[in-house]
């Protein structure tokens, strides 16, 4: 996985506040980028590692919608609600939709650095969790057809035998197919095998064996 200096994004029409959380974020040694409307900050946004800081009360798209927007579009960049404007049910709604965290803009700069510092860390984690999904799901893909209907039976705890007649091959076919299996998913037991399969969302839905 190439490795990507993060960017913390503020979005806020306020150009003062603006100009000081961006200030303050830079002197904490951050990459940062600002904009003045979430509908700017939503047509340049790429894949780049990082975490928003957003106002919740801005012309066009607030912030809640801004999160929901992000959300729509499969990016999981957490989202740091700084606002003049907040009270409990939006809170609520914010951290349950993922939020970060949610401060007044009152709220001592150590607050505000140390939201950015968890949601830093949290889009770090995610990204290696999905890189690793992504890189085991390729593994399972280069299974060919019969090896994936071996590795069904394997999981549900077959012999090689009863893999065997349940397929109509013979059992030494079987056990050339298990050694592909665990050549080309690098494990050396079923216990392993079985842990990645779940890892990897493989066979997710339900599986119809006799």
């Amino acid at each position: 996985m190439s490795e990507q200096a993060s960017v913390v994004y503020v979005v806020d029409d306020d150009a003062s506040f603006l100009t000081a959380v961006s200030r303050l974020l830079r002197s904490a040694g951050y990459a940062v980028r600002t904009f003045s409307r979430a509908e700017e900050f939503l047509s340049g946004l790429s894949d780049t590692p990082g975490c928003v800081i957003a106002d919740l009360q801005m012309p066009g798209l607030s912030g809640l919608e801004l999160q929901e927007a992000l959300t729509r579009t499969g990016h999981t960049l957490p989202v740091i609600f700084l606002t003049g404007h907040g009270d409990i049910p939006t809170t609520v709604h914010a951290m349950r939709q993922g939020a970060e965290d949610f401060l007044t803009k009152r709220a001592p700069k150590d607050d505000l650095l140390e939201a950015v510092k968890r949601a830093l860390h949290r889009d770090a984690r995610q990204r290696a969790e999905r890189f690793r999904r992504n890189e085991l799901r390729a593994r399972f893909d280069d299974l060919t057809p019969r090896e994936r209907e071996v590795l069904q039976r394997v999981v549900h705890g077959r012999l090689n035998k009863q893999i065997a007649a349940e397929l109509n091959i013979n059992e030494r076919t079987v056990k050339l197919h298990r050694t592909a299996i665990t050549t080309k998913l690098n494990v050396r037991s079923v216990a392993e095998l079985t842990r990645l399969v779940q890892e990897a969302g493989a066979f997710s839905g339900p599986v119809d064996l006799p």
